[in-house]
């Protein structure tokens, strides 16, 4: 006879899934933060995230693209597979896993120098480059799709009677969408702004990597943790 699947794989296949969704967040964060810190001449509350890709040590956050973005689209499967009520419409699970490619498009494509970081460069280029285009391109499933799948599982929390998570979803969104303008407003040399647009940028992140890690760990309490049987012969 042919062996059937153990119920327990499936779930633990799922709970692991949901994991890197909860992990991705926590794992950038900490490592731009670090990485920031540290870096001689960059200024976090100025700079965007994605200068720390220049340099010689540019390749620490490249690697954290890479990795956070695999962590987001192995994130966006699990959530499919747990049929989470607040995130059952297909296209918020979709957006969730183009901001993952975003950000992996983001470590192939380095972005270009901005508000004089590496120091000794112009607060902006005359002429962007292609590569900092293409990034530029990478970054809007991140900053304007995770927006979008935040008001898509606010509705759909509404629509279940989710009333708190779905307002949480929907100031997330609001937040993140507010944040990024102003930040957008100060890589581009506002003078008010310049000075706060890393902070405004790292604002926008934090509020929606975080609602992918609550939105995951919510999903895990639905998933049993169950040990896998012997598959019969």
């Amino acid at each position: 006879m042919a062996r059937t699947r153990a119920p327990g794989t499936s779930a633990r296949w799922i709970r692991g899934l949901l994991y890197c969704g909860l992990a991705a967040g926590p794992v950038f964060i900490t490592v731009f933060l670090l990485d920031g810190a540290v870096r001689e001449g960059y200024r976090p509350s100025r700079h965007p995230v994605s200068s720390l890709a220049l340099g010689p040590r540019g390749w620490v956050q490249t690697a954290n693209f890479a990795v956070t973005g695999t962590l987001f689209l192995a994130g966006a499967a699990g959530l499919r597979r747990a049929g989470d009520r607040a995130l059952s419409a297909r296209v918020g699970q979709a957006l969730i896993g183009a901001a993952g490619a975003g950000l992996i498009g983001a470590a192939v494509f380095t972005t270009d120098p901005v508000s004089g970081y590496p120091p000794g460069t112009p607060d902006t280029l005359v002429r962007p480059s292609r590569t900092g285009m293409a990034h530029t391109l990478a970054a809007v499933p991140v900053f304007a799709g995770l927006p979008a799948a935040a008001l898509t599982c606010s509705w759909q929390s509404f629509r279940t009677g989710q009333r708190g998570f779905g307002l949480y979803c929907a100031a997330t969104a609001t937040t993140m969408l507010a944040t990024m303008a102003l930040a957008g407003a100060g890589f581009n040399q506002s003078p008010r702004l310049v000075d706060l647009a890393g902070l405004s940028q790292r604002a926008s992140i934090v509020t929606g990597f975080g609602w992918l890690t609550a939105l995951s760990a919510r999903a895990l309490t639905n998933i049993p943790a169950t040990r896998a049987r012997r598959p019969s012969a």
